[in-house]
């Protein structure tokens, strides 16, 4: 029988090592082609390791807590059939897009969650693995108030499960440690007032935020503290592109085996858009202002819970509308369903969020930093409009709709923030209805 050697996949350019969560197989057990063996803990997503192979499960190299290097063997399995003094060797693959990745973890990615510096090297003996570093990390924990929970890992590691268990019961740990302080965003400026408790009657419901809601509520107040928003609006007819549509979208979905919403036409004439002004494809880093090569739209996409979560699209400009739409399309299919990779959501250098799907005109988004603009694109509506025609000005039945455009007033003028919605509208309004896609 052959052996086949179980490798700790790559997960991200930026991911070197995970940690290991819980065992799902142990030494003996039959494993199937794709089924899940282990699961795994980075600071950006928790994943599952799927088996390559059939056959049993004959060797753990690691245990539980374990930090593991990325290609490293972690496990061999048994494959039937084969000679015995055969050895097959598997090499480092991306996770698969059918392993089940938790939500909360991707928005760490998608927000840009900051890890606690290496705790191995700096201001603490004891070793965390990246996952419990970056739970601390968010929740204000300090390496001193890290110190005092008490593991249940190998060597009294603290693991996943430990900390988020402390965090529960933290307050009354606190009031029972006169010593230790938490480090939150109060203790930090003495000068920020404390909220008046809110009063809460019989018949109120207290729900608690989840982890990811807090993540996204913290991305969202960091941005306003750091970038100057300010926006431009502009209404946009889009008559021709709806007559278009409803013209080819049949023949689309029967030639290209994919749905043509308006979604993929609107992204194509941004990254165009983009080309032409390049300065609004940059990022802010301290004094430094970054030019970014490639255009990557990131695409606000809707999760089954209410949030959102930013599938990027990677060079944007280089796809046709075909391309453009399978992009579109799967990305938005697979953030439905918790299926995004953690390299899917990260490096978009400019953000378009599509407000009209639940019916807004016109919104006002925040900025996705370290990016300087975000792009809302509001409901298409049926309004009556002034036709002008070389035999005067009538009023008919127009499709418009409003665009709103939000940018960093630090390093984008308005002069740029306008002129680029205007270029947009231009492009969008001397669409050919007679073309085809």
């Amino acid at each position: 029988m052959a052996r086949f050697e179980l490798k700790l996949p790559k997960m991200g350019e930026s991911v070197a090592e995970a940690t290991i969560t819980a065992w799902l197989k142990e030494v003996g057990d039959r494993i199937e082609l794709d089924e899940a063996v282990v699961e795994i803990a980075t600071d950006k997503v928790d994943s599952e390791v799927p088996s390559e192979v059939e056959g049993t499960l004959v060797e753990l190299l690691y245990q539980k807590d374990d930090v593991v290097a990325v290609g490293e063997t972690i496990a061999v399995i048994e494959i039937e059939g084969e000679s015995s003094d055969a050895k097959i060797e598997n090499t480092p693959s991306s996770i698969e897009e059918s392993q089940i990745i938790e939500v909360e973890k991707i928005i760490e990615k998608a927000v840009e969650v900051v890890s606690i510096p290496d705790s191995k090297n700096i201001d603490s003996v004891k070793f965390y693995s990246p996952l419990v570093r970056n739970i601390a990390k968010t929740e204000g924990i300090s390496f001193t108030e890290l110190d005092t929970i008490t593991g249940s890992g190998k060597d009294a590691r603290v693991t996943k499960d430990d900390i988020l268990s402390y965090i529960e019961n933290r307050e009354n740990h606190l009031q029972s440690t006169t010593n230790i302080v938490p480090v939150t965003a109060q203790t930090l400026d003495q000068k920020v007032p404390k909220s008046t408790p809110i009063s809460v009657n019989g018949g109120d419901e207290i729900i608690e935020m989840t982890r990811m809601g807090k993540l996204v509520a913290k991305h969202m107040v960091d941005s306003v503290q750091t970038s100057a928003h300010v926006q431009s609006f502009i209404e946009i007819d889009v008559t021709n592109i709806v007559k278009w549509r409803n013209n080819v979208k049949d023949a689309f979905l029967k030639r290209e085996g994919e749905k043509l919403t308006f979604t993929p036409i609107f992204m194509q004439a941004i990254a165009a858009t983009i080309k032409k002004y390049p300065l609004i494809n940059i990022a802010v880093d301290g004094d430094t202002i970054i030019k970014k090569k490639h255009i990557n739209l990131g695409m606000a996409a809707a999760l089954p819970d209410g949030n959102l979560i930013v599938p990027v699209i990677k060079n944007a400009d280089q796809l046709n509308l075909v391309g453009m739409t399978t992009a579109v399309n799967d990305l938005a299919n697979r953030a439905r369903n918790n299926a995004l990779k953690p390299d899917e959501i990260q490096d978009g250098t400019y953000t378009v969020t599509n407000v009209g799907g639940f019916g807004s005109v016109m919104g006002t988004p925040i900025i996705n930093q370290p990016q300087v603009a975000i792009l809302a694109l509001g409901a298409i509506r049926k309004v009556p409009a002034v036709i002008e025609t070389s035999e005067g000005d009538f009023i008919g039945i127009r499709q418009k709709m409003f665009v709103s455009h939000s940018y960093d007033h630090r390093v984008v003028n308005g002069a740029l923030g306008g002129m680029f919605i205007k270029t947009l509208k231009e492009i969008l309004e001397s669409w050919n209805v007679h073309q085809d896609y």
